[in-house]
């Protein structure tokens, strides 16, 4: 039941047609990720590089390409999972179908790690020089493990039950890294590895750490779960592999998983921080250098015949897109029971994930009133934002489940158009200001500093959307290509954002008072500011990235009339978002394309991706 090893699932895909294997060498420099994304792109197979470039290992890319090729790697336990969760949820749920909750204790069984004397990973050893050294987009800072398993321990508790495995981005050359001998660590805010760090920093020592590439698949889940407090990932792992994990410790070391392809040892010192970065990173962005811990490596250790496993990411979507829809397929029937009233929550992947959350809530406070508006709605949105990885949302936008039970949220445009039909902006708009948003996004006011905004509606609908673009708008001068993105939304190209960091823009306020409450731009109640109109409003993951991706709630949110009474901030007319790139955004990925020429070449007759791309 389940792999024990990475190598036996890369068997099982090739067996089965799911797996090409690439002898043609291949460079692990911008080469092998291109083709990665490419792949990926077209829905192809999982993809083992036998020949990389100056590299004695092989390379996995896009094992989680495709969410139907996640589902048959963990085949065996999703219905252990599903029997899981149906107890949590309900545990009646076991009276009604006891078969299925049979299943749960049995696999319960499988989350307790299982110490070994000895195991595969301690069989050889290597040096950081001879490590598969990726490097993803035309201006990273060197090269990068883009699927690490970085394992840690409380300090002031060690052991697993007290352990934090975390994928937290690993750069291995570049910068002022001592070869062989440093590594940079980089973890976000609201991270488990955190509090560990906290911990050894308090003490005034190093913090050992185990970092783990390849091994069971179920690891590399693991890591990216959002597991509840107390529930450790490797735990997770067991049950997610259909199997106990079989840990050793070397003396004086952390534990490390028996069938781990490569494991790095070594310690955080508490009194070194380096740049770290830059890096093409999953808003589509690059995250820019940044003082970020340094490991002091110890040793590098990897089994007979390792294969290294990787990522590339970019803008939405990639491969971690796949990780994030495996994910809520596990745990999306928890929702209800971690945040009462909520019943769905859609951390929306086009705009890079933390940008932009839906939700949908109850609204029961004063279910005699006339006129209904947000009350409990606003109680769940400041919820929302206080759990977990939720909190680092920067647009949350929450509507009440009963207007409309059968609304998806999952089906975007049919959830704007809700909103968008029930909002009203002037009291519907509740900032948070000079608080943290994502490490990732450059929209804020400062590195981990931003705003929030929760955009609350219930009641009946207040307005139909327009479709079509009023024959009798006029724009003020600089603004032009009105196009329409969704019903109700309008897309302009603004001039070019000159304005400094965290300051209104001039122009902006401008574009505002140009229009009377009853001018025919009102007629959409949400109007963006961008410079490319025509590419905004081409497709909707368009409009989704470059509106919430390139504004600050803060700073970037205006409104025709718009007035503050009491501190609260709502406007008359059509609320405007300026989601035109500023003066310190992090710069856009973009391929390089002689790379892509030759990724042309591997999918041309002949060549080893013809088929695929």
């Amino acid at each position: 039941m389940g792999y024990r090893n990475l190598a036996s699932c890369v068997a099982d895909l090739e067996r089965t047609g799911q797996l090409r294997r690439i002898d043609a060498e291949v460079d692990a420099n911008l080469e092998i990720g291109a083709i990665q994304r490419r792949v990926y792109r077209a829905g192809g197979p999982a993809l083992l590089f036998t020949n990389v470039k100056g590299c004695p290992f092989p390379m996995l890319g896009n094992l989680f390409g495709t969410l139907e090729r996640t589902r048959y790697i963990f085949r065996d336990t999703l219905k252990t999972i599903e029997a899981l969760v149906a107890l949590k949820v309900n545990p009646a749920h076991a009276l009604k179908h006891p078969l299925a909750a049979l299943r749960a204790p049995l696999g319960a069984w499988h989350l307790l790690p299982r110490k070994v004397s000895a195991g595969p990973i301690l069989t050889h050893t290597t040096s950081i020089d001879q490590l598969p050294q990726l490097k993803s987009w035309p201006d990273d800072g060197g090269a990068f493990i883009t699927l690490p398993q970085v394992y840690s321990e409380d300090p002031l508790r060690p052991g697993i039950r007290s352990s934090n495995l975390g994928m937290y981005r690993v750069q291995i050359s570049g910068g002022d890294y001592a070869p062989n001998q440093e590594i940079g660590l980089h973890y976000q805010i609201h991270r488990g590895i955190g509090v560990h760090h906290a911990a050894a920093i308090e003490r005034g020592e190093p913090l050992k750490v185990n970092i783990f590439v390849g091994g069971p698949p179920s690891l590399t889940v693991a890591a990216v779960m959002p597991l509840p407090e107390g529930m450790p990932e490797l735990a997770f792992a067991g049950l997610l592999g259909g199997h106990r994990l079989t840990m050793v410790t070397p003396e004086g070391g952390l534990p490390m998983p028996a069938e781990a392809d490569f494991v790095i040892t070594g310690t955080i010192d508490p009194h070194k921080t380096l740049p770290e970065g830059p890096f093409g990173d999953h808003l589509g962005y690059y995250s820019l250098a940044h003082d970020f811990p340094v490991v002091r490596v110890e040793r590098v250790y990897h089994r007979e015949g390792a294969i290294w496993p990787f990522t590339s990411v970019g803008r939405p979507p990639q491969e971690d897109t796949t990780f994030g829809a495996f994910i809520h397929e596990l745990t999306g029937p928890l929702i209800p029971t971690v945040l009462p009233g909520i019943r769905a929550v859609h951390a929306v992947d086009a705009a890079g994930v933390h940008p932009l959350l839906l939700a949908v809530g109850s609204e029961r406070y004063v279910p005699y009133a006339q006129e209904e508006r947000p009350q409990e709605l606003l109680t769940l949105g400041n919820a929302v934002l206080g759990q977990g990885q939720l909190s680092l949302a920067k647009y949350l936008f929450i509507c009440a489940g009963e207007d409309n039970p059968a609304l998806d949220i999952h089906d975007i445009p049919a959830f704007f158009r809700h909103v968008l039909e029930r909002v009203d902006w002037r009291r519907d708009v509740h900032f948070q200001t000079c608080t943290t948003i994502d490490t990732l996004d450059y929209s804020g006011s400062g590195f981990n500093e931003g705003s929030k905004v929760v955009i609350a509606a219930c009641g009946d609908k207040r307005r139909e959307l327009p479709t079509e673009i009023p024959g009798d708008l006029s724009l003020p001068e600089g603004f032009t290509a009105p196009r329409i993105a969704l019903p109700g939304v309008l897309v302009v190209q603004g001039p070019e954002c000159r304005s400094q960091r965290g300051r209104e823009d001039a122009a902006i306020e401008a574009f505002c008072r140009f229009f009377g409450e009853d001018d025919p731009l009102n007629r959409f109640p949400l109007v963006v500011i961008g410079d490319d109109s025509e590419f905004a409003g081409r497709t909707l993951d368009n409009w989704l990235w470059t509106t919430f991706t390139r504004s600050n709630p803060a700073s970037d949110i205006y409104g025709i009339g718009a007035k503050t009474v009491a501190r609260h901030w709502g406007c008359r007319g059509a609320l405007v978002i300026d989601a035109r790139r500023k003066p310190h955004h992090a710069p856009p990925l973009l391929e390089d394309p002689a790379v892509e020429a030759r990724v042309d070449a591997l999918g041309a007759p002949g060549g080893p991706l013809h088929g695929i791309i």
